[in-house]
């Protein structure tokens, strides 16, 4: 009998992932045989260099993009071969985006932006998820915005919206791709604060991919990946720590970084 994801405490996961792109001569391995779990309420920080693998990862383990073999699963639900319109609606219902150019759409205001999830699903929210969304405005200091437009909002609070959209249904995993990466360091630092809020109050799982140190340092757990493999995983680290480790990576590889990684712990 298999270990379903829910008793091993995550709540998504890949085993043996794969991805090729092109043929031949020509194949390049993104993902090289990557096992790894997204643990339950926590905040995970997905790093590397260009080129290591870390979007395609985040894109398959979300249902944006299929393995050339290999399994996930998000949740129980195993999605390797899921319909399109499967994985519409497994996405739609249990999963979370937040984007680095915030994806909002511009004829519609902050509130519409917001329950732009449960429009899409045909549905009103519940009175349960309706008191989540008046707690999430309240939070991310949205009430005085909800009227208007994304151009009408600064870049900080456009990401606020997009927050407020991926946690409004309560999805079992939110990703988030280089979520700071067009906002400047004091709004960076608030959205980081407010996902790991999420990840800890709210016992919502965040994964969020990124190149930057410091956004990485606000995050429970770090994996490194470099050539299509997960190099690293590591609890929770400063912005010095993780520094040091990319650096070591690039000029010598994987044992150089530990033994660097050891040098600034000790």
């Amino acid at each position: 009998m298999e270990i379903t994801t829910t008793e091993l405490g995550l709540a998504a996961r890949v085993q043996g992932l794969t991805k090729t792109y092109g043929e031949g001569s020509t194949a390049v391995r993104a993902l090289d045989g990557v096992s790894v779990g997204i643990r339950r309420g926590e905040f995970t920080a997905i790093m590397g260099p260009s080129g290591s693998g870390k979007s395609t990862l985040m894109h398959i383990m979300a249902g944006l993009d299929a393995a050339t073999s290999g399994r996930a699963w998000i949740g129980d639900t195993e999605i390797t071969g899921l319909s399109d319109l499967e994985l519409t609606v497994l996405r739609r219902r249990r999963v979370g985006f937040v984007f680095q150019a915030f994806n909002l759409v511009p004829t519609l205001d902050a509130l519409g932006n917001i329950l732009l999830p449960f429009d899409l699903d045909g549905r009103r929210p519940s009175a349960i998820e309706r008191a989540r969304i008046d707690g999430l405005i309240d939070t991310l200091g949205l009430g005085a915005r909800l009227g208007h437009r994304p151009h009408e909002l600064s870049g900080g609070q456009q990401q606020r919206v997009a927050i407020a959209r991926a946690l409004a249904t309560g999805p079992d995993l939110v990703f988030a791709d280089e979520p700071t990466g067009n906002l400047d360091s004091r709004s960076g630092r608030e959205v980081l604060a407010l996902l790991a809020t999420a990840a800890r109050s709210a016992g919502q799982s965040i994964a969020m991919v990124t190149h930057d140190p410091v956004a990485a340092s606000h995050a429970d757990r770090v994996l490194h990946l470099a050539d299509g493999r997960i190099v690293a995983d590591k609890p929770r680290q400063t912005a010095e720590e993780i520094s040091a480790f990319m650096l070591a990576a690039e000029l010598g590889g994987v044992g150089v970084a530990a033994d660097a990684d050891a040098g600034v712990r000790s």
